[in-house]
């Protein structure tokens, strides 16, 4: 079976969950005997260096990319809310991929396109004009539905207007492309009825991300205690949690506890985090190996308002034996149970006490370092998770040869 996965950016550094959840994917189908071949935009805000020989990307059978300049420009934003479009779109449509993409199709036969993120929906057209490939979607998240959390929990008027109107343009072209897929993956199970419920009636699953579990290497807790997050901080979901950890919930825990040290990850910091740096809070910027930094805090706070989806980085911290606080949104659509597996807090006096628990309850983490990596173990397995998708992607592919065989007796 051949696969063209479609990628709205290059995933590689496998240093965020959008990168880890593609990458995991296709090698595992890659184990399972698919053919996969990435064609992945090469973004400015998210640029790549592409290695010429990387064991991460070895799986592929061919790697193609295109540079697309996707940065924010205030002039380009103001022309597509005057004309009625949609910015956050606009900025993935590019000329150039189109065109490679058309020549990849007629250059190359595909059982199946797999659309990462249903911004890639936008070139629909372009596959069924040069390819009878079955178009599959991968959703990592709804889009739409991020956006609309965080234009609701802006501070400002006009923020918060602007931020719902791109919120409504997503969901109008995430709703117009529901019935032009063949298949339907979701990465949860919440999402999947989601999108059941705002009308998909076609063939669907819900996929989880899995892990490569070789790659999570169980290390002994730390003996000197410290609170470690870690994400994309030029993902506005990440930057907004944190801010509101930082301003909230820190000052408590830190009064509680003067020696604690928070550790925070991620690239592309603003000013808007950096301003909270003391001696207190470590702001380590972009690391080398996300699994490394995890593994050196017991602790690893989530504190996200406005996602959707999965959190990779909740995987991560579970399978590397880590004691994880998240808010519910931020555990959203995973299959844990809170105070066996990780807690949950949604405001500043439940992160204070449920870390405070932590930190006077060493024998707690462990029990959470135990069940949290058992989880993974039976839950996130990314062979395990991508052997079920394969088999519906055989149905879904057997399905068209059967059509194809009936059509030619009908005809002689």
């Amino acid at each position: 079976m051949r696969i063209l996965q479609l990628c709205k950016k290059f995933p590689y550094p496998l240093k965020d969950g959008e990168s880890i959840a593609v990458n995991s994917l296709s090698k595992a189908l890659c184990t399972l005997g698919c053919e996969m071949t990435l064609f992945a935009m090469n973004t400015q805000k998210h640029y790549s260096k592409v290695p010429q020989d990387s064991k991460d990307l070895a799986h592929y059978e061919e790697i193609h990319h295109v540079y697309v300049d996707n940065r924010l420009k205030p002039l380009d934003a103001l022309s597509t809310l005057i004309n009625g479009k949609s910015y956050h779109l606009s900025r993935f449509n590019n000329k150039l991929y189109r065109e490679k993409l058309a020549k990849l199709l007629q250059e190359n036969h595909f059982d199946i396109v797999q659309l990462e993120t249903s911004y890639m929906s936008m070139f629909i057209n372009t596959i069924k004009e040069n390819s009878d490939a079955k178009i599959v979607l991968r959703s990592h998240n709804l889009e739409y539905e991020i956006w609309k959390r965080i234009a609701s929990n802006s501070s400002t008027g006009l923020k918060s207007w602007y931020l719902g109107n791109c919120a409504e343009k997503l969901y109008d072209f995430e709703l117009k492309n529901l019935p032009r897929y063949d298949l339907m993956v979701s990465i949860t199970h919440k999402d999947l009825e989601k999108y059941k419920e705002l009308g998909y009636k076609g063939m669907s699953i819900a996929s989880p991300t899995g892990l490569e579990l070789s790659k999570y290497q169980y290390k002994p807790l730390k003996k000197k205690q410290s609170i470690g997050f870690i994400g994309s901080l030029d993902w506005m979901p990440n930057v907004e949690g944190l801010a509101w950890f930082l301003s909230n919930a820190w000052p408590t825990i830190l009064a509680n506890n003067p020696e604690l040290k928070f550790h925070i990850a991620g690239r592309n910091i603003g000013q808007n985090i950096l301003q909270y740096k003391s001696d207190s809070v470590i702001i380590e910027g972009e690391v080398k190996c996300s699994k490394t930094f995890i593994s050196e805090h017991n602790i690893m706070v989530v504190p996200l308002f406005s996602g959707s989806g999965i959190r990779i980085k909740i995987l991560e911290g579970l399978a590397l034996g880590r004691t994880v606080v998240s808010t519910t949104i931020g555990a959203e659509g995973l299959n844990i149970e809170n105070g066996n597996h990780l807690l949950l807090a949604d405001n500043k006096e439940n992160f204070a006490e449920a870390i405070q628990y932590c930190l006077n309850s060493p024998e707690i983490m462990k029990e959470f370092s135990k069940n949290g990596r058992a989880l993974i173990d039976e839950k996130y397995s990314n062979v395990n998770n991508a052997r079920l998708l394969y088999q519906c992607y055989e149905r879904l592919c057997s399905k068209t040869k059967t059509n194809k065989s009936s059509a030619k007796i009908s005809v002689h």
